[in-house]
């Protein structure tokens, strides 16, 4: 395990981003874990986490020259993302999308730098059935832009209600677009073992794997 990812997941389990129970998800399924990135509410914890996040896409070594937050969650994500980058040498440019396009002023849907001709890569928290992420893909190149890969916080590695593959592979089959993660289910489960977690909970989250997970 990086040492990005120990810090991220160690960041999720003190705000209460990662939790432990019974949650029922959108599909209708009981998880035993529930994750929600909108608990990271401070300066220094928001440091923290873009600072996982710039490890993260640094390791890829994906190519790009701008970072893209989609409204509402990817915006404070892009802009200190792009900090935590400036401050490992990697100065880009950011935008982000408005829900509306604003009929006054500069108007339209993006903020920020312009796109146009540029390899762009979006940020956000967490992909479920990826329907933000396809739309701002859509956008993007509607803009004249290249999006080259998407980065979330944790990839739940969950097959959908009617596919055998994970939501982050379908979207790579439709859009042509990888989507990348700080951390995946392997790695918090090595985390939660290592750090002696509740042996109840790794075996609820080991079931419901074995049930949901994707085939890789």
């Amino acid at each position: 395990m990086q040492a990005y990812q120990r810090a991220f997941l160690k960041l999720a389990l003190a705000h209460d981003v990662l939790r432990f129970g019974a949650f029922t998800l959108k599909s209708g399924r009981t998880s035993p874990y529930f994750f929600n990135l909108g608990r990271i509410s401070t300066g220094n914890a928001l440091r923290t986490l873009a600072a996982a996040y710039a490890d993260a896409i640094l390791a890829t070594g994906v190519a790009f020259d701008l970072v893209f937050g989609p409204a509402y969650k990817g915006i404070p994500l892009a802009a200190a993302v792009s900090v935590a980058l400036a401050e490992r040498g990697r100065d880009v440019a950011f935008a982000y999308n408005r829900k509306e396009a604003k009929d006054h002023g500069e108007g339209g849907l993006l903020v920020g730098a312009d796109v146009a001709g540029q390899r762009v890569l979006i940020i956000d928290d967490v992909l479920t059935a990826g329907t933000a992420l396809r739309q701002s893909i859509a956008l993007l190149r509607g803009a004249g832009a290249q999006p080259v890969a998407a980065f979330i916080a944790l990839d739940r590695q969950e097959c959908g209600a009617h596919s055998e593959i994970s939501a982050v592979d379908e979207l790579k089959r439709e859009t042509g677009i990888a989507v990348h993660a700080i951390a995946d289910v392997g790695a918090m489960l090595e985390y939660l073992g290592a750090a002696g977690g509740d042996p109840r909970t790794v075996a609820a989250i080991h079931a419901y794997q074995q049930q949901y997970g994707a085939q890789r």
